[in-house]
């Protein structure tokens, strides 16, 4: 397992997380299994927000006696009051909904609180407006709560949130379909919009968690991906992996066989896990940008084209470490000798040779 940190709390998270809504198709001791394994194998980061209430209890059976060395992402608005999985902005109901999941989890606090699913303004001003927020900060004032976070689809609304300071952890719904513009009920906002959330994230040290990484399985099958094509859970969780910002990847998962599909992504050659096929069905708008993929590897002068590219565009952002992380670099922008293997090689049509000397000219 391969760890990354929050630069915000000093969490090392695992690059692989695990997300809870299709535990409860398995058998209890099963889906207990699966988990306890998953610890065992590095997995230290948990979202909470499950489909089904008898998630709850899997996790107090696999992971009590560890609880100190795992992280939990509890959501303030996620009902549980009828059983299975519902959305709420009344205060009794949340403050009622978090002591049910803290009692099923056999746990007295929460490492991540999340504002939960503020996919709309309206949704964020009834949030601030009803007292959730309120709740949610003094809880954390009390150490009952860690850290906050937040879950949501929307970049705008990311934004706006996010413009508060108060928070250390992004849900967001992470794949090349929605970023692509090529669909879905969850693709929203503009490619630029969706990458300016990364860059921001980035930029100021809050970590993205990433739900959704396969578009609902859409992805995975030729007849239902957006792209014409499939692609396999080792592209997607590398693509999400890539993006500026991302911490750790929260695929579902049912039993310990889910969990061994999932680690064997670190099995994968640079072959398996390339991605740029998604270039050839891009749409006009992500042409001629750079999404890090290095599908033109190998430089035959030995760049780094899309840790350059990445640099750059965070550094732009405002990013003092990109600043650094670049001009660390063996070779960057200044090396480049312009013989267009790159240009010739982008999926996404990016001019590398002359972003190159934009580059050079940037950093001085």
């Amino acid at each position: 397992m391969k760890y990354r940190k929050n630069q915000r709390t000093g969490d090392k998270i695992s690059e692989i997380g695990i997300g809870s809504a299709y535990l409860p198709e398995s058998e209890h001791s099963t889906a207990v299994e699966g988990v306890r394994f998953a610890f065992e194998n590095g997995v230290n980061y948990f979202d909470l927000a499950a489909g089904d209430g008898k998630a709850f209890p899997i996790f107090k059976d696999a992971l009590a006696d560890v609880r100190s060395q795992v992280l939990y992402q509890i959501h303030f608005g996620a009902d549980y009051s009828k059983g299975t999985y519902g959305w709420t902005l009344d205060l009794d109901r949340v403050k009622r909904s978090v002591e049910w999941q803290l009692e099923q989890l056999g746990t007295d606090y929460i490492d991540y609180g999340f504002i939960h699913c503020q996919d709309e303004q309206s949704d964020w001003d009834t949030y601030q407006k009803n007292g959730i927020l309120q709740y949610l900060q003094e809880l954390r004032s009390a150490g009952v709560v860690k850290h906050i976070g937040m879950s949501s689809h929307t970049p705008a609304v990311i934004q706006t949130i996010l413009d508060t300071g108060i928070v250390d952890m992004l849900m967001f719904s992470v794949n090349p379909s929605y970023d692509c513009q090529m669909g879905g009920e969850f693709a929203k906002g503009s490619v630029d919009e969706r990458a300016a959330v990364y860059r921001r994230c980035e930029t100021e040290g809050v970590g993205i968690s990433v739900m959704k990484p396969f578009c609902g399985g859409q992805l995975l099958d030729a007849k239902t991906s957006a792209f014409g094509s499939a692609l396999t859970i080792y592209q997607c969780m590398k693509y999400a992996l890539d993006r500026p910002g991302v911490l750790t990847v929260l695929p579902g998962i049912r039993d310990k066989a889910d969990v061994e599909k999932l680690l064997a992504y670190y099995d994968r050659s640079e072959e398996e896990l390339d991605y740029s096929v998604i270039g050839t069905f891009a749409p006009a708008d992500a042409n001629g940008k750079c999404v890090y993929c290095n599908h033109c590897k190998p430089c035959p002068a030995g760049l780094d084209v899309g840790l350059i590219n990445k640099y750059y565009d965070l550094a732009k952002a405002g990013d003092g470490l990109a600043v650094q992380h670049y001009k660390a670099l063996e070779k960057n922008a200044s090396d480049c000798i312009a013989c267009g293997h790159c240009d010739r090689r982008c999926p996404f049509h990016v001019n590398q040779s002359e972003r190159m000397k934009e580059i050079a000219a940037y950093f001085g």
